[in-house]
């Protein structure tokens, strides 16, 4: 039951904004520096969430247009932020593969 109303509250509204939940980790994520403790054990604590489902749902969203109307500053810094870690993922393969 519990799982059900998670993914109720993860589903986009009919207007196409974003879930209460939604908005919440990208306001946690534009600020989650400034929390005590641990990022991993603040996701937990704030959403009950293991941190790699936290990073899908959040990899997720900085594709979502009504993230990107929400918080464009901070999903264009992700978006950043994930393409420079593709292309790193990508070299490193590019030149193992080299070697063989």
């Amino acid at each position: 039951m519990a799982d059900m109303l998670q993914l109720a509250e993860s589903l986009p509204t009919p207007s196409g904004d974003l879930s209460e939940r939604d908005a919440a980790i990208l306001d946690f994520e534009a600020s989650w520096w400034s929390a005590p403790g641990l990022k991993e054990a603040e996701i937990r604590e704030r959403f009950d969430l293991s941190a790699p489902r936290y990073f899908q749902i959040l990899n997720g969203l900085l594709d979502d247009p009504a993230a990107m109307a929400y918080a464009p500053l901070l999903v264009k810094r992700l978006r950043r932020l994930r393409s420079q870690r593709q292309e790193s993922r990508s070299a490193r393969h590019l030149t193992t593969s080299a070697l063989v």
